[in-house]
C-alpha cells in the first residue's frame, strides 16, 4: 500500500514537470500562433495600367514608333518597284513621280496629297536636308520643264519614279540628285504619320 502511494506521488511529479500551470497555458494559447504551412503563389502585377477610356469618342491612338513609317515606305517600294515612268501615268502600267507620291501616302498613311509637284511642294513645313526623316518629301529641279519629287526612306535613300529606270530607291548623295536637290517638306508631323499607318492598315 505504501509502495502504491509512493509510485502515484512520483507519477504526479513527473506529469506536473512536463506541463505548465493552467493559467500559463491560457496565456500561451492567447499569444501563440499555430504553425501552418502556406503555399506562395506568384502573381504578375503590371507596374502601371493605363485607365480605360470612358467613352469610345474619348479614345486616342497610343504613340507609335516612327520605325513603322520606314517599314510602310519599304512596303510601298516592294509594291511599286519596277513600274515604268510615264508622264501623267497613275497606275502600275506607268506612273509619274507626283502620282507615285499620291499613291504612297494614300496607301501607306491614309493621307491625301495633291496631284502635282507644284502643289505638293506647298504641303506642310520646310525641313533642312540634315534634319530629314522618313516620310519627308524631297524635291529636285533637274534640267527640263518639270520638277521632281520623292519620299525620304532613311539612311540616305529616297523612293521615287525615275524617268529612266522607273520606281526605285536612290541615294540622295548620288552626284546627279545632289546637284539638283531643291528642298524638303514634311507634310504631316511624324507622330501623326506613324499613327496613320495604323489607320491605313485598318482601311
Amino acid at each position: 500500500m505504501l509502495r502504491r502511494t509512493a509510485m502515484g506521488l512520483a507519477l504526479a511529479i513527473v506529469i506536473s514537470g512536463c506541463s505548465a500551470p493552467v493559467k500559463q497555458q491560457q496565456v500561451n494559447a492567447q499569444y501563440s500562433l499555430p504553425l501552418v504551412k502556406t503555399r506562395t503563389v506568384a502573381v504578375d502585377i503590371p507596374e502601371s495600367v493605363p485607365p480605360a477610356p470612358q467613352k469610345i469618342r474619348d479614345f486616342r491612338p497610343q504613340s507609335v514608333s516612327p520605325a513603322v513609317i520606314r517599314k510602310a515606305l519599304l512596303d510601298e517600294h516592294q509594291r511599286w518597284v519596277g513600274t515604268p515612268y510615264v508622264l501623267g501615268g497613275t497606275t502600275h502600267r506607268g506612273i509619274d513621280c507626283s502620282a507615285l507620291m499620291q499613291h504612297v501616302f494614300g496607301e501607306a498613311f491614309a493621307f491625301e496629297l495633291p496631284r502635282t509637284t507644284e502643289e505638293q511642294v506647298l504641303e506642310g513645313d520646310r525641313v533642312a536636308e540634315q534634319n530629314l526623316k522618313a516620310g519627308d518629301l524631297v524635291f529636285f529641279q533637274p534640267p527640263g520643264p518639270y520638277n521632281h519629287v520623292g519620299v525620304y526612306v532613311g539612311d540616305g535613300y529616297f523612293l521615287h519614279a525615275s524617268s529612266s529606270q522607273g520606281v526605285k530607291l536612290s541615294r540622295l548623295d548620288n552626284v546627279y540628285w545632289k546637284r539638283y536637290y531643291w528642298q524638303a517638306r514634311r507634310p504631316v508631323e511624324r507622330t501623326q504619320l506613324a499613327q496613320r499607318v495604323m489607320l491605313a492598315n485598318e482601311g
